[in-house]
């Protein structure tokens, strides 16, 4: 049989459990005003991430419709994208707790009046994709920003009434949406810098493939394959690529056979002078090259290499030798020395070292540099200007503004000849892709 307690004992535990309970109510309260000092609605986070966001690009739209001179735009932009910057600093202003119910008593009638502008700018007759792109960077903020200022949760924290169990919740709310919101604008950013990129080359290629010589209307309104056709069909533009390809060709084998044994010296050798030659080459690229225009003519002229695919080769081997030395000279840097010196001792010679062991491992690398001596040369304008006077020495950008002329221009003809151009360019990044990657990261770390 159990004794029985006493009273002292009773009175033990009851005090131990009191104090227990005592001590759990004190950390749930303090854990709910922790909560509350830490919980923000995610949407009035996110507000105060895209509304700065939004004001910029509406400054952005509003010079575009300063530059179309379009007096309508310009009121509804300028007012929109005012009334955006002033509902930006009122949801800022929101994270003091003495203001955070009159800048929701603010923004409410801010935003909607932000959509009413935008509603209402769309009532024009007719609007070009343009208009509507402008207006829906108005509208769909202010709506996002109405819908989520008007919600039971956001307008609960902006009027103070939040406890602990709903800041609880809202901070796992947090961490549910806070990943996909951050998603979604991270991709909505994307989607515009990929639209700088692609909405250009549409309006190229719509321009290349509608009738006649007009840079403006409808996009794919009409269809026709005359410009194509007519290049394809003519003489001089298959002239140019050919002088393209054998000038770009040219420039990129010279180049590379003085550049990679001229990087590896720099790399690995110690000689009189190193620190002063490097540092030359530095210097060359702080000129630009219509500096050496002049003597390069009376240089080519005194050669009798004007109007000749060679002298352009030499021309730009010597004007790209300085960045692909510099660029292979890093790529060196980082292949280990101890291979070599392995390679060494078992008998072989310096050039068989650099031949079999380095020059294989620096394969992306000198891929690379070869790309961009090809696309240096293949885009390359004022000295094929300057060095070719005849029509059957011209090369593509050349022979692409000649087709300009001042007394009528083929936009149609120069669009689709740039499409052509392109191409070649499109197809050896689409091959060399890989190399290209692996290349412009060999050099970025050492060891």
């Amino acid at each position: 049989m159990s004794e029985p307690r006493s009273i002292g004992q009773d009175a033990d535990a009851s005090a131990v459990a009191t104090s227990s309970a005592n001590r759990e109510a004190v950390a749930s309260r303090d854990y709910d005003d922790i909560a509350i000092r830490w919980y923000r609605p995610v949407a009035v986070t996110f507000l105060r991430r895209w509304l700065p966001w939004a004001t910029f690009m509406n400054v952005i739209l509003l010079g575009g419709e300063w530059l179309r001179g379009d007096a309508g735009g310009i009121l509804h932009a300028a007012v929109g994208t005012a009334l955006l910057a002033l509902l930006s600093v009122l949801v800022f202003c929101s994270e003091a707790h003495r203001t955070r119910t009159a800048c929701w008593l603010g923004s409410v009638p801010l935003t909607a009046t932000v959509l009413a502008i935008g509603v209402a700018s769309l009532a024009q007759s007719s609007l070009s994709l343009y208009d509507l792109f402008s207006r829906t960077w108005l509208i769909a903020p202010a709506s996002l920003a109405l819908w989520w200022l008007l919600a039971a949760e956001v307008r609960t924290w902006f009027f103070g009434r939040v406890d602990g169990a709903a800041a609880a919740a809202g901070l796992a709310r947090h961490r549910r949406v806070a990943p996909r919101l951050e998603s979604f604008g991270t991709h909505l950013l994307l989607w515009h810098a990929a639209a700088l990129v692609v909405v250009p080359v549409v309006w190229i290629l719509d321009v290349a493939v509608s009738p006649g010589n007009a840079l403006g209307g409808a996009i794919g309104d009409a269809f026709t394959g005359e410009h194509f056709e007519r290049l394809l069909t003519g003489e001089s533009f298959w002239l140019w690529t050919r002088n393209s390809l054998t000038v770009a060709t040219g420039t990129t084998v010279l180049g590379l056979a003085f550049a990679i044994p001229a990087g590896y010296a720099f790399s690995r050798f110690k000689f009189s002078g190193r620190t002063q030659a490097m540092f030359a080459v530095l210097l060359v690229q702080m000129f630009p090259g219509v500096i050496i225009l002049v003597p390069y003519f009376m240089v080519m002229k005194t050669l009798g290499l004007l109007n000749t695919s060679i002298g352009l080769i030499l021309a730009y081997s010597v004007t790209a030798l300085p960045l692909c030395v510099w660029m292979l000279k890093g790529f060196f840097d980082t292949v280990p020395r101890e291979l070599e010196e392995a390679a060494l001792l078992d008998g072989c010679t310096q050039v068989q070292v650099f031949r079999r062991i380095v020059l294989p491992l620096s394969l992306p690398a000198v891929a690379v540099t070869a790309l961009f001596s090809f696309l240096a040369a293949w885009n390359e304008f004022l000295l094929a200007l300057v060095f070719n006077t005849s029509n059957e020495q011209y090369t593509l950008p050349v022979g692409l503004a000649s087709m300009i002329p001042a007394n009528g221009q083929r936009w149609g003809d120069f669009a689709a000849a740039s499409i052509l151009v392109s191409i070649p360019v499109v197809i050896l990044f689409v091959l060399f892709q890989k190399p290209l990657v692996q290349g412009l990261s060999f050099g970025g770390v050492k060891g």
